[in-house]
């Protein structure tokens, strides 16, 4: 740039006014020393522009298992949104470990992204203190951080009370009179959500809440199969089982099958999320569907809208989106069965 200037009879400053479009020129001066920077081949980064305007064009993401095909589709959602705004995305994959998860923390800010996406398994104080100090947009997914002293932080999700409460009382309605659960973390709200909305329906059709039919440790397949193959060691098994997640749910739908037992002939299952998995499994998993892309859209329109300040934070809003019950090839009713009886 000082090479440029010298050749153009100009400052410094006015070659980066020139580059950076930050304070008019003339257009003689302009066309000066745009004729200048083009006999230098002179290609400006794009750190040292966003440094000059105080902005990277980076949003920081963070997730904690990409694996689990939620966040893989989430992260599509993030991403091309992000890319048609003119973002890009910094994504950090936490493998559920706390602690990189802060180190994460820190290293957005080391690197002042604009704005952080923050999807985690569970909230604590180390999070909530990172938020209060980060004077830049925090958007979550499936997950609210709440307190007075914290900003406002705009969540994105649906209701998984309900949506859980839907998925239970379809398969209640449908004759099921043993339902079991495979949950996952005990930490997670999502979680917890939705096994107090599985407890809550039984509750309200005064069915019994069976401890020996609550399992559960994380969301991949092996916590689906090893929690199903525990549950079916019961002295009286399940007619039906719901699973907080697909991926669970293909575990559980694997232990039935081995242990001999057919689904949904002997055993309805139910999912949540709809991944793509879930149509193609044999048999089809019934589902809740989330709009997982949308999810991942909606919060990075959200947070744009906060770098920009077309939206102030203070009177942001958190986003629940529509779910679906989809019913596919895993659920059945125990109704027909009783009338073929």
């Amino acid at each position: 740039m000082k090479d440029i200037a010298k050749k153009a009879g100009v400052s410094k400053a006015t070659v980066s006014r020139v580059i950076n479009k930050t304070k008019p020129v003339s257009r003689e001066v302009r066309e000066k020393v745009e004729k200048v920077i083009d006999e230098f081949n002179y290609r400006p980064s794009s750190v040292a522009r966003s440094l000059a305007k105080s902005e990277t064009k980076v949003i920081g993401l963070i997730i904690p298992d990409i694996s689990n095909a939620f966040y893989s589709v989430l992260v599509e959602g993030i991403s091309h949104t992000a890319h048609s705004r003119g973002y890009n995305v910094f994504l950090c994959n936490t493998f559920r470990d706390h602690d990189l998860e802060i180190e994460f923390l820190n290293l957005l800010e080391e690197k002042e992204v604009d704005a952080i996406i923050l999807t985690t398994f569970h909230t604590t104080k180390e999070q909530k203190e990172f938020i209060r100090k980060f004077h830049k947009p925090v958007v979550t997914v499936n997950r609210e951080f709440l307190g007075k002293k914290l900003p406002k932080v705009p969540n994105i999700d649906i209701d998984n009370f309900k949506a859980a409460y839907d998925a239970v009382s379809h398969l209640v309605a449908t004759g099921h009179k043993k339902i079991g659960i495979v949950r996952a973390e005990q930490q997670d709200q999502t979680c917890i959500d939705r096994l107090n909305a599985y407890k809550q329906v039984l509750i309200d059709h005064n069915m019994p809440v069976k401890d020996g039919y609550i399992v559960g440790y994380d969301f991949h397949f092996e916590s689906g199969y090893e929690g199903m193959m525990d549950i079916l060691e019961n002295e009286e098994q399940p007619d039906a089982m719901f699973c907080i997640s697909d991926e669970l749910a293909t575990g559980a739908i694997r232990a039935i099958n081995d242990f001999g037992l057919r689904v949904p002939e002997d055993i309805s299952v139910i999912g949540f999320d709809d991944i793509p998995l879930a149509k193609r499994f044999i048999p089809s998993i019934s589902t809740v569907s989330q709009p997982i892309f949308e999810m991942g859209k909606a919060a990075t329109d959200t947070i744009i809208k906060l770098i920009t300040g077309e939206v102030k934070r203070e009177n942001i809003e958190d986003i629940v989106l529509n779910y679906e019950l989809i019913m596919r090839e895993s659920t059945m009713s125990r109704l027909k069965k009783k009338e073929e009886k």
